[in-house]
């Protein structure tokens, strides 16, 4: 479903602006095998989305580049287009030449490098975003309070690559955070996706230790397994390699931490999300025990915290992941907010909050535009 969904979106992406391309420049040609050359890219990209539709499961791997090399073809063709048009107007009400096919092309060019630095740099382009919660309920002892938020790693993505993961976790250990967190996702589905990064991944540091929890691609939907048996051993072999590493696993569950004579709670579940994604959190399991603390919850689907977090608990602070803010962010727009109210940054209702880490790694395409990898640094105060 989601691939027929891409697939259309595409189709209609390649084809609306060469329509108008060719109509307005490409048919005053002369030459018939010109104009015929002109619809060679758009026909060879169609015809191979038509081969990934048909044998999707094969081809998995490789639909990454072909979206990649459709977007290098189809966007800036678009951004000539909505250029070319804009020009043609302001020429009509201004009266005087503004060069607009000249000016389109320039600008058609510039993003096409941008695109291209996107799926080469842009998904290792890490970026430090420095967050500040202040909450009146935060114990003296825990102002200043730090806590480094990873998310959404997609070791799977990765192969090959672990030199880019070591960057990551060198800039996150340059942060000397007291606390580390990672808000599920760790895999695109199969636990072996992380053997090649464990020793990288292991070397994460924080003074209170690294705590993790499960995200919707943790329990291995996305792939056919010969059983249900051998998809439950996979989510048991992720668990158990997340404690190989040194990270503690909060599977509806909770941890005390303690500075000075004051302790607040971290709280950890599993997935919780709406359909079609897991619901598997279990709230008032994982608090039990941890009633008028300051509370800081670890749940990836940030759907989460309107659903159960604010209506049914007094918890503080939620850190979440999932969104990806859509791994493309252009001038602070990303279609994410039409699905997610929350995609990403910190929102607050009230004195409580909610933080979305737009994630550290990639899925489905292997491209990050303007939503770049995120490594978050929350610090706390008390009002």
């Amino acid at each position: 479903m989601i691939l027929l969904r891409v697939s259309l979106f595409f189709i209609v992406l390649l084809l609306l602006p060469d329509w108008y391309i060719y109509k307005v420049y490409i048919k005053y040609i002369q030459h018939k095998w010109q104009k015929r050359l002109y619809w060679l890219p758009t026909v060879l990209l169609l015809m191979v989305l038509l081969v990934f539709i048909v044998a999707h499961d094969s081809l998995h791997d490789a639909f990454g580049i072909y979206l990649i090399v459709t977007l290098c073809v189809a966007v800036p063709k678009l951004v000539f287009v909505l250029c070319d048009i804009l020009m043609k107007v302001l020429r009509k009400f201004l009266r005087i030449p503004l060069f607009g096919k000249t000016v389109s092309s320039v600008v058609a060019i510039v993003t096409l490098a941008y695109l291209l630095f996107g799926a080469i740099k842009g998904k290792e382009y890490f970026q430090v975003k420095q967050v500040v919660f202040s909450s009146p309920d935060l114990p003296e002892s825990f102002d200043g309070y730090r806590i480094l938020q990873l998310s959404d790693i997609h070791a799977g993505s990765w192969k090959g690559n672990a030199e880019a993961l070591r960057r990551a976790v060198e800039i996150c250990n340059a942060q000397y955070p007291d606390l580390a967190v990672f808000t599920g996702d760790l895999v695109n589905s199969r636990a072996d996706e992380i053997k090649e990064f464990m020793p990288v991944l292991s070397k994460l540091r924080a003074k209170d230790g690294v705590f993790s929890v499960l995200g919707n691609h943790d329990y291995a939907t996305y792939v056919q397994w010969d059983s249900e048996a051998d998809r439950l051993a996979n989510i048991d072999t992720l668990l158990a390699r997340q404690e190989q590493m040194g990270w503690k696993m909060l599977m509806n569950d909770h941890q005390i931490l303690h500075c000075g004579n004051d302790s607040i709670a971290l709280i950890g579940v599993e997935n919780s999300g709406k359909p079609p994604f897991p619901d598997r959190g279990d709230l008032p399991r994982a608090q039990k025990g941890t009633e008028g603390m300051f509370k800081v919850l670890l749940s990836h689907d940030p759907t989460h915290w309107r659903r159960s977090v604010l209506p049914d608990t007094d918890i503080q602070l939620m850190l979440a992941g999932h969104t990806h803010d859509m791994q493309i962010n252009l001038f602070g727009f990303s279609f994410s907010q039409f699905i997610y109210p929350e995609h990403k940054g910190l929102y607050l209702e009230g004195q409580r909050g909610l933080y979305v880490n737009i994630g550290l790694g990639y899925v489905l395409f292997p491209m990050r535009l303007g939503a770049w990898p995120e490594i978050t640094v929350i610090t706390l105060r008390r009002k």
